[in-house]
């Protein structure tokens, strides 16, 4: 057994040339398995992990982890088992928050680990009661809006639940569908349709591409994105791939969107929970406004762990697919046939989404349906207000004027489309 000790001074200096800071060490051939520790003083500091190997990225875990084990056959929830290539590998270190004085990083590195992976935890199937496609909502011939959530976290980064969790809640909540959209990893994928089977429920392939500059959901079966690259780059790179990104949170406290575009990607999660916050709030329209006309609105609840309220389908994104698959859904959001709902039930603890009988809004060509939202106020994306006045009513409604939006009389907003 070798070991490796190195300290690692980390400076605002440091930070400031770069936030994302590699710790070398080599791997020689025939290593069978790896383990990682850091330890700094979290007080003040805070530092991300993760693993760049000599043949490729390896995985990450952030700020939720500060150790991990790789072998052939198994590594810690983040990271990619597979063998051992040997060369010049890295503890990846993320500069998140470093005080003025600086921080002291102690690194140590053993090959082969001293202890195995630890097991995941199992969780059961939940019995479903609701299935939001089974409302039937007006969709074009052949198509079926299906119910879900494009953002949510397991064990994978920063997340509480294991993949099967998180499966089981989003089947609680009455979803078709949730995106697993751990942070700077792809390595949920893999376990993806074998615990959605298990569970009842497509499993979207995703990946939060996280920075301390923003953040942007890269959806689809395509690889892992290098959230280290410049955010143009992730832009282009998962068009190439034939993936979909989406802007998160873009108005969202210190996780805002700042990265600057030239070409600008083709989704945007303009509905994340933190709006439950405070629903007549239009800041999310005025940072739309400055989107390209057409951009696919997409909704997510973020969920992380138990202790949060906010369930999966807080928001309800919609999707008007041919099946539920994962690849049909993902091409409904290509062709930009989404809608968003917001009601729930709220106990005091725990906010579910209301799947069968919210105020939704619906595009069929040119027309927007406005179902069970008798009462309701339609508004467009110039302000312009119509009443709802029976519980399926339809208006011509230009794809340019949107987004348009459902609102009570005091000003909530229920739903909205494109």
């Amino acid at each position: 057994m070798t070991t490796i000790r190195r300290t690692v001074p980390v400076t605002v200096d440091v930070q400031n040339a770069d936030r994302y800071l590699n710790v070398p060490f080599e791997v020689p051939a025939g290593t069978d398995s790896l383990e990682v520790v850091i330890r700094f003083d979290p007080s003040e500091s805070g530092i991300d992990l993760g693993c760049a190997g000599a043949g490729g990225w390896r995985g990450w875990s952030g700020g939720a982890r500060t150790e991990y084990v790789i072998t052939a056959t198994d590594a810690t929830p983040g990271y990619l088992p597979g063998e051992l290539e040997p060369g010049e590998w890295n503890v990846v270190l993320g500069l998140h928050r470093v005080p003025l004085q600086g921080v002291e990083v102690e690194v140590e590195i053993t090959m082969p680990s001293s202890r195995p992976v630890p097991p995941v935890p199992e969780a059961a199937p939940v019995a479903r009661e609701v299935r939001g496609s089974d409302r039937g909502l007006p969709a074009e011939a052949g198509l079926t809006w299906f119910a879900g959530d494009f953002h949510g976290h397991t064990i994978h980064s920063d997340g509480r639940l294991p993949i099967g969790g998180l499966a089981a809640l989003g089947v609680a909540s009455g979803l078709d569908f949730m995106a697993v959209t751990d942070h700077n990893t792809v390595s949920h994928h893999a376990h993806l349709p074998g615990e959605g089977a298990k569970h009842g429920i497509t499993l979207l392939p995703g990946q939060e591409v996280t920075t301390h500059r923003g953040h942007a959901n890269a959806f689809g079966e395509i690889g892992w994105i290098d959230f280290r690259e410049p955010a143009q780059h992730w832009v282009d790179e998962v068009d190439r791939r034939g993936g979909i990104l989406s802007i998160n949170h873009p108005i969202s406290g210190d996780c805002s969107w700042l990265h600057r575009l030239e070409r600008r990607p083709a989704a945007v999660e303009l509905w994340h929970a933190t709006w439950f916050l405070e629903l007549i709030s239009t800041a999310p329209f005025a940072w739309f406004r400055t989107w390209p006309a057409g951009a696919t609105l997409l909704g997510g609840s973020d969920v992380h762990m138990l202790e949060e309220p906010q369930r999966p389908g807080t928001p309800t994104t919609w999707v008007a697919a041919e099946d539920a698959s994962a690849e049909a859904i993902l091409e409904g959001v290509r062709a930009g046939r989404t809608a968003i709902t917001g009601s729930g039930r709220f106990d005091g603890t725990v906010l579910m989404p209301e799947l069968m009988r919210a105020p939704a809004l619906v595009r069929l060509g040119d027309e927007v349906v406005a179902v069970d939202a008798e009462g309701l106020v339609l508004v467009d994306g110039f302000g312009r207000r119509r009443s709802v006045r029976a519980a399926r009513e339809s208006f011509a409604a230009d794809p340019a004027d949107g987004p348009h939006y459902l609102v009570l009389a005091d000003r909530r907003i229920m739903a909205l489309c494109a």
